[in-house]
């Protein structure tokens, strides 16, 4: 219990830590007005979705599995295998952690790896019986949140946030290759 007191301590310093980070960036970046970290967007983002990792983390501790094994189980072909190399983009995680994690879970037996057939330098991912049903507990505790969300906002309140997130990705996205290619130009790499 103190183990989990001083991680959630830990996460929030980290949490108050970030939205100051967020606060000191606006105003290097020339805002005149400062904000407060709640009254930026990705204080919201952080904040709900920390919320959401942390119940998702106590539905799945029921189940000896967590929210990160949850999510790589959902992005998981039930038939077919999966390549690993497809594994990590669709989950926003290094290749190098990934790696650690279906290791893990390869000897928890819940996938096992195997060749490709028609690429032998790539591996298929596939569930087992114990993995897919640790999949569809991870489902169905998925399903079960956004089933409360569409009780609790209007049909007009999804569209309007689904909108705006879709905004904010795809400014990211923008800002991500940009910063890339700065990278890339004061390293003395042209873009062909």
């Amino acid at each position: 219990m103190a183990a989990l007191a001083h991680k959630n301590t830990r996460h929030a310093e980290y949490f108050f830590k970030f939205s100051l980070h967020a606060e000191y960036f606006l105003v290097a970046l020339g805002t005149t007005q400062k904000m407060k970290p709640e009254e930026t967007v990705d204080y919201h983002i952080r904040a709900a979705w920390y919320g959401i990792y942390r119940m998702y983390n106590q539905e799945a501790v029921k189940y000896d599995i967590t929210t990160s094994l949850g999510f790589v189980l959902l992005n998981l072909h039930m038939g077919e295998g999966t390549p690993a190399t497809k594994i990590a983009p669709l989950m926003g995680m290094e290749a190098r952690s990934l790696s650690r994690m279906l290791k893990s879970m390869e000897e928890q037996g819940l996938i096992r790896k195997e060749k490709d057939e028609n690429d032998k330098r790539s591996v298929l991912i596939y569930l087992t019986e114990k993995g897919r049903d640790k999949r569809e507990i991870a489902r169905q505790t998925v399903r079960a949140f956004n089933e409360e969300l569409l009780e609790l906002m209007s049909k007009d309140e999804l569209e309007v946030f689904f909108r705006a997130m879709n905004k904010i990705n795809a400014r990211i996205e923008t800002r991500l290759e940009s910063n890339k290619q700065g990278a890339r130009e004061l390293n003395g790499v042209k873009k062909v």
